[in-house]
């Protein structure tokens, strides 16, 4: 049982009861016009309005009554399938009627998700048809007049109609949860910031557009002694500072730079077309602000951050090699601004 089940068992029941009763009433139509023009008995009319306008209801009811409302209404699919191969006899196998009974019937099987449902009404839908035969009689008349031609329309129409706004909904949701999975697999969930992979693409492609003429930087942010507050204070103080530390990356930050968190304590940012006596000044910035950060809930705790700094180098003979190159530089300004004693900036 899914989440959805779970918290509504009846919930496959209600998606399927508008439809099954507007489809069923349309198909009623289709056949109600093929039965006067047969003259049919009393008996013939009682079986349509019985499986086209009381059968929906009464197909609901069963399910909301039913201790497993899902497996109910998959029986109530299949009973489907017998209404409306059922009618086909009665109609002395009209084409066209018959044609988009059958057809249709099978196409909401296959709607329903259900799996291989729609190959299990095959039999049920041509036991209706026999049982019908036999027990109400039946005849050949094949041709279907203008008449019943536009009565089969609104089911056609609609029908059409039906499904495909069914499948534009699919689709908006389906391309919504892409969207939402894509944002998953990019943001880090506990910062916001770019995920690394990401981050990493970024840094590829500003490498790729890289000119002689200007100067790319990366900063490369360590907090300062981070495993000693999740010992001392608890991790949910670890967490924290970096949310906080986040924030005021975000604050210092220009719009076109790239932020992201490489993982545990440590983050990067990208700085498109900015020298390095530009990314000194940024960095200073965002180490004060950090010093200025004070957690309500760990007064405790007081961040510092220590931040290396280097100039995109230029192209090596490896190409592929580059952002590593890159990464290493900063790395090494890094382990520098720790060895001066942390909280610093190194270039």
């Amino acid at each position: 049982m899914n989440r959805r089940e779970a918290r509504n068992p009846l919930w496959v029941s209600r998606l399927i009861y508008p439809y099954r009763v507007v489809g069923m009433a349309l198909g009623g139509l289709s056949v109600s016009a093929v039965l006067y023009e047969l003259h049919a008995p009393w008996f013939a009319w009682a079986f349509m309005v019985a499986g086209c306008l009381l059968w929906p209801h009464l197909a609901y009811w069963r399910s909301s009554r039913s201790a497993d409302p899902t497996r109910a209404e998959k029986h109530n699919l299949l009973i489907d399938s017998a209404i409306a191969g059922a009618m086909v006899p009665m109609m002395h196998f009209n084409v066209l009627p018959s044609t988009l009974l059958i057809t249709l019937t099978t196409v909401d099987k296959l709607s329903t998700g259900f799996r291989r449902l729609w190959l299990h009404s095959l039999p049920v839908l041509v036991l209706g048809g026999v049982a019908s035969a036999v027990l109400l009689g039946t005849g050949f008349r094949p041709l279907t007049s203008m008449p019943v031609l536009l009565a089969c329309l609104p089911m056609l129409l609609i029908h059409m109609i039906a499904v495909s706004v069914g499948r534009y909904q699919l689709i908006r949701k389906v391309t919504k949860q892409n969207r939402e999975l894509d944002r998953i697999r990019r943001i880090d969930t506990l910062t916001g910031l770019s995920r690394r992979g990401p981050w990493e693409e970024q840094a590829q492609q500003l490498l790729a557009n890289s000119r002689p003429d200007r100067q790319d930087c990366i900063l490369l942010i360590d907090v300062d002694r981070f495993k000693q507050i999740n010992d001392q204070h608890g991790h949910g103080a670890g967490d924290a500072t970096l949310r906080e530390l986040a924030e005021r990356m975000r604050r210092v930050m220009r719009p076109h730079d790239h932020v992201g968190r490489r993982g545990g304590d440590e983050f990067a940012v990208l700085l498109p077309e900015t020298t390095q006596v530009e990314a000194l000044a940024i960095a200073e910035r965002l180490r004060r602000e950090v010093e200025q950060i004070r957690l309500a809930d760990y007064p405790g705790v007081i961040p510092t951050v220590s931040i290396g700094l280097a100039v995109a180098p230029a192209q090596p003979t490896q190409p592929d090699t580059w952002l590593d190159i890159w990464l290493e530089h900063a790395d090494n300004a890094l382990y520098r601004a720790k060895d001066r004693g942390r909280n610093v900036v190194m270039a």
